[in-house]
């Protein structure tokens, strides 16, 4: 008989069971947003990761129509170009506040050519002591909206660039871009609610060169009339000088007699490598009579008077030396001859005068 081994095996199963349990609150949780829109009259913005805007082609004396949605206002240092827009924020808990600050984060490559300005909500923003420059600095930003702060709503606040005469070294013609970082803080905890990045580029914000040319009426002078030209009006004279009309003077010289009055020359230009310009004028259309009646120029009342060049080619220098935003005292004379017999002539007649402003 044989006795042989019995094996047996016992098979143990373990099962474990893993039990998660969720508990949900109920509560008034809600996305909190902040966003930039065009506002209504402002230029467009497009969005892609980034904003997207541009305030076109500008100048420094505010010629010309600025760009859609663009306002710009000349000032006596340079212009203003400024332009509405929307801040919007959503989703602000119950109660709670909200304020925006910005900051220039990068920006233009020449920053003495254009100056990025702001304008806070809830002012109307439309003037330009309005305005004040932005900061560069991410520590200290510049305030767009400020305490108490709003609430889930949309307010407009303004934008603009200031561009500054800028003649010599740091004259600058060109395009440019720079970038805004605006900030939505909640202002009952601190805490960030969002971000905008605006970058001015689409297309590259461009700054030309600029020069204008304008007459005014000096302290004591005749009226100078401006409109799409200028007019003068001497009124009634004669060789003999008398009854000289108001603003007028007359001296007496070989010949007959020269009415004359003071009048301002107002060179201003930007943008240019020259600090200086020359100023020139001819007589463009002579008087019909031009031996009775002669056009002349001095740089003092009591003169010598000259006769102002009939050649628009060998013009009458004034000054090649005249400075932006100055202010040109000149007298111009009409000479009226004592001429008797047939040649002599009564009645009205009139000339025109042509300026001219060349900045190198």
């Amino acid at each position: 008989m044989r006795y042989g081994a019995r094996r047996s095996s016992i098979r143990l199963g373990l099962f474990l069971a893993l039990i998660l349990t969720v508990s949900v609150f109920p509560g008034n949780v809600s996305a909190q947003t902040f966003s930039i829109t065009a506002a209504p009259g402002g230029i467009t913005f497009t969005n892609f990761i980034w904003l997207f805007g541009s305030f076109g082609t500008m100048n420094a004396l505010a010629i010309g129509a600025p760009s859609a949605g663009v306002t710009a206002i000349p000032l006596s240092n340079g212009a203003l170009y400024y332009t509405p827009y929307q801040l919007t924020a959503a989703g602000l808990a119950a109660g709670h506040k909200a304020g925006v600050t910005a900051y220039v984060s990068t920006n233009f490559a020449h920053p003495a050519a254009l100056i990025p300005e702001s304008c806070a909500y809830p002012q109307a923003c439309t003037s330009a002591g309005q305005y004040g420059v932005m900061s560069t600095n991410a520590g200290a930003p510049t305030t767009v909206i400020g305490a108490p702060g709003i609430g889930n709503t949309t307010v407009t606040a303004g934008l603009a660039l200031f561009l500054p005469d800028n003649n010599g070294a740091s004259a600058y013609t060109g395009t440019d871009n720079a970038r805004i970082t605006f900030t939505l803080t909640d202002l009952s905890n601190g805490t960030t609610v969002g971000t905008v990045t605006m970058w001015l580029n689409l297309p590259a914000e461009t700054v030309q060169n600029a020069v204008q040319l304008t007459l005014s009426t000096a302290p004591s002078g005749a009226t100078i009339v401006p409109a799409a030209d200028y007019s003068l009006n001497f009124g009634t004279v004669n060789a003999l000088g008398i009854g000289p009309g108001a603003g007028l003077a007359t001296q007496a010289v070989a010949g007959g007699m020269v009415y004359h009055t003071p009048y301002l020359l107002n060179p201003a230009f930007a943008a240019f490598t020259s600090t200086t310009a020359t100023i020139k004028v001819y007589v463009s259309t002579n008087f019909a009579h031009p031996t009775i009646l002669a056009l002349d120029d001095a740089s003092a009342s009591g003169g010598p008077y000259s006769a102002i060049s009939t050649n628009a080619g060998a013009a009458t220098q004034i000054t090649n030396t005249a400075a932006d935003r100055s202010s040109i005292t000149r007298y111009i004379g009409l000479f009226v001859a004592n001429t008797n017999g047939p040649t002599a002539f009564n009645g009205t007649d009139t000339a025109t005068l042509t300026f001219t402003l060349t900045v190198p």
